[in-house]
């Protein structure tokens, strides 16, 4: 049992829109949940992911909590505090559906990017694999899109001409360490054709 996470962004719409359609055409059976945690948006937002499930027919669970607000008042790391308690939630509510699979909408260029985050402010040589168990060992987490390309998952999300959900919804995104990564590698993908191909393979590899 599979609980596919979905955050309203145009990556994890994609992941369940097909993960929907494996279910439907697998030999292999497997059941799945669609989580839609509401860390604090607003009353448009919220109505933003639930008519765009709606649209591609996915049957989602919302459950609430209070992350924006306790995110608001951090400042050195923000959006690894975030993406803690969202997981933390996320395991929770899988772990009360009886899942024991965690989807997350990660594509290729998160796991780039995470690699040179650990490099240049960790100081450490650590990735984002596609599939590992989760720290409390009782889930399996796995990254579907580990191999999409963002700018073939936006070329989804423009065909289906929906709104999605930014990741700037609590405030905190100015000068971002993630965001200073992905400009170098956007800029580095235009100046110098295949690199993130070698260096995803450079990972793949390791």
């Amino acid at each position: 049992r599979i609980a596919v996470c979905i955050s309203g962004g145009k990556d994890s719409m994609l992941m369940a829109k097909l993960i929907q359609m494996l279910h439907r055409h697998s030999k292999f059976p497997f059941e799945v949940k669609y989580l839609v945690m509401d860390p604090g948006y607003s009353p448009a937002n919220r109505e933003i992911i639930e008519r765009n499930a709606k649209r591609l027919g996915i049957p989602i669970t919302v459950f609430e909590s209070d992350i924006f607000n306790i995110v608001a008042s951090e400042e050195q790391s923000p959006c690894y505090l975030c993406a803690r308690m969202r997981r933390g939630y996320l395991y929770s509510k899988a772990k009360e559906l009886g899942c024991n699979k965690i989807a997350l909408g990660h594509h290729r260029d998160d796991i780039l990017q995470t690699l040179f985050l650990n490099m240049f402010y960790g100081g450490k040589m650590k990735g984002m694999p596609p599939k590992l168990m989760s720290d409390d060992g009782k889930h399996i987490v796995i990254r579907p899109l580990a191999y999409c390309r963002e700018k073939d998952i936006e070329r989804f999300s423009q065909a289906k001409a929906f709104p999605i959900i930014p990741c700037n919804l609590c405030g905190s995104q100015p000068n971002l360490q993630r965001q200073v990564i992905g400009d170098m590698l956007r800029d580095w993908d235009k100046r110098y054709p295949g690199r993130i191909e070698t260096m995803f393979s450079a990972m793949q590899n390791v």
